[in-house]
């Protein structure tokens, strides 16, 4: 099938999958850097085989969906992202047959998975460049975009130590385009031949058996770079087109964006109108201002957050997120409310990264059980699809120590013990050092002990998920927000097949609520067992300092 202009029939398949079963509405996605998750053979590389293993731990969290960070041949110059082939495994991960059995083992368990499609550029060892570096007349030459004198850029490079958009290339004598580091050259995707290349890659790992694509720097892949000639008359036409023909291979394929930037300019890559882009889109907004109702303990700033961003498209949903394995990116807050968020939860200078985000985990950056719990429960009843990152669900902590993003990459804890039961290798063999905080580290965080404690974070997090999962209305109903006293209560409600509210108090002084509505029969469903319920009509909460309540409507408590 050509990558061009989708057909009519390429246009069905994709209503066809809009109609059909949207698990992601009702989903758990879990972010896993393989090689940092589990080591099965000794050599301190996390890999496909020692993955493969802990798919039992993961289905009894309660995961629907692993998105696994990128696994391919690398010199791993970006964590992966400097991909050298898209039809290889990393051999320190496996071989492609591991890969398939992982994915086999995780279907016959009803886990989904999705892999990164890292197509906004390549690394600059990738053999496309190579060639293209080294003969003007190659077909990979305008795989890229040159220029012998480069314009001014329009944009400015993504990470703050690159100093401009353009390289200079000595073997080339001319300057390359990137977005990123200089040594990801960008590809143009105004080429029909970079969007055959696309999809011949989505074919090849849709017949090996994976469930979609997560985007990455969805806008960026689809933006002009730099010269008239890699303008594009519709940047929308060339996602719908990668779309159609991932529906036409399979239709439940599922494409989640990376998309970041103010709520109307992400909203159109859900597809507006025709539903034929992306099905789940990163909802930086959501995170930002979460976080700014955290660090200034007052709701409004989450009211105003769900009030830019509407409703998606009926086929389409929010990836709803607390961290991922980059930084904590605020860049979507002003430059006062960035720094209130930053004084509270990144005050030092080496837990802070890009002039934007923290470097920092959750549980350190937040510091108190009770806050970590209330921002999983804003999380997990917010309306969308929850994303947590491999170790968030135990509390793990980071290593400040390691360069960059690196901090939140640490090997996955296991066990206590120096290589917390990630590898059997030497500690100082790792592929990253084990955290070696005392009280975040694996001697005081650790799936094993926290398995058989029944007051665990791991327990309460399963608990939590479960019981989402019980009330699909949580990813598909609609969301309203009630009005409440004191500024520091946040009261939503999800109405579609069901009734439930949430109610959550962001400060650290408990609170008297009285809510008013319309519905009968509420009744608690999960709760932090120090708020309570003193009275249905009016409703009445009694909230613990950072406390919260899930209610549904119609009956007693279950």
């Amino acid at each position: 099938m050509s990558p061009d202009e989708p057909t009519a029939s390429d246009q069905e398949t994709v209503l066809q999958n809009q109609t059909g079963d949207r698990w992601y509405e009702n989903g758990l996605i879990y972010g896993v850097d393989v090689k940092s998750f589990q080591d099965s053979d000794g050599d301190g590389v996390g890999d496909f085989p020692g993955l493969t293993d802990r798919l039992e731990y993961l289905d009894r969290l309660g995961v629907t969906c692993v998105w696994l960070l990128p696994f391919y041949p690398s010199p791993g110059l970006d964590n992966g992202y400097d991909v050298t082939d898209y039809y290889g495994v990393d051999e320190r991960l496996g071989t492609p047959g591991q890969f398939v059995r992982f994915v086999r083992e995780a279907h016959e368990r009803g886990i989904k998975v999705l892999v990164d499609l890292v197509v906004n550029h390549t690394s600059d060892r990738h053999p496309w460049f190579q060639r293209a570096r080294e003969d003007p007349e190659s077909t990979y030459r305008d795989y890229y975009v040159w220029a012998e004198d480069p314009p001014e850029p329009e944009k400015e490079p993504i990470f703050p130590e690159e100093e401009s958009v353009w390289t200079y290339d000595e073997v080339a004598d001319a300057y390359y385009y990137h977005r990123f580091y200089d040594f990801e050259p960008g590809l143009d995707h105004s080429n029909p031949a970079v969007r055959e290349e696309v999809c011949e890659i989505m074919d090849f790992w849709l017949q090996l058996g994976v469930d979609g694509f997560r985007i990455d720097a969805t806008p960026i892949i689809v933006q002009k770079k730099g010269l008239d000639s890699t303008e594009l008359d519709d940047p929308h036409r060339i996602l719908k087109q990668y779309r159609a023909f991932a529906s036409q291979r399979n239709a439940d394929a599922i494409f989640l964006g990376e998309a970041g930037g103010e709520p109307d300019a992400v909203r159109p890559y859900f597809g507006e109108g025709t539903g034929d882009e992306m099905q789940l889109i990163f909802n930086f907004t959501l995170t930002d201002y979460l976080f700014l109702a955290l660090a200034t303990e007052r709701a409004g700033a989450l009211d105003a957050a769900v009030d830019q961003l509407h409703l998606p498209p009926e086929h389409g949903q929010w990836a709803n997120f607390l961290r991922n394995l980059d930084e904590l990116n605020l860049e979507w807050l002003s430059e006062g409310e960035r720094g209130t968020v930053l004084d509270r939860f990144a005050p030092d200078d080496e837990m802070q990264i890009y002039g934007r985000g923290s470097r920092r985990r959750l549980a350190p950056m937040l510091d108190d059980r009770r806050l970590l719990e209330l921002a999983y429960s804003l999380l997990l009843s917010m309306p969308g699809t929850p994303v947590i990152p491999y170790g968030d669900e135990i509390g793990m902590g980071d290593d400040l120590s390691l360069d960059g993003r690196d901090a939140v990459r640490t090997p996955m804890q296991w066990t206590d013990g120096p290589a917390a039961g990630f590898s059997t290798a030497d500690p100082d063999e790792l592929i990253r050092p084990v955290v070696s905080d005392d009280r975040f580290g694996p001697d005081g965080v650790n799936v094993r002990d926290q398995r058989s404690d029944r007051d665990s974070f791991l327990r309460w997090v399963t608990r939590a998920v479960r019981t989402r999962r019980e009330y699909p209305v949580f990813g598909r109903g609609s969301a309203t927000f009630v009005e409440t006293a004191p500024e520091s209560v946040l009261c939503h409600r999800m109405d579609g097949d069901s009734t439930v509210l949430a109610v959550h108090n962001l400060a650290d002084q408990p609170a008297s609520v009285s809510v008013g509505t319309d519905v009968d029969g509420l009744a608690p469903i999960f709760d932090d067992e120090r708020s309570e319920l003193t009275a249905t009509d009016p409703l009445s909460l009694d909230l613990a300092g950072y406390g919260y309540l899930w209610l549904r409507a119609g009956g007693g408590p279950l």
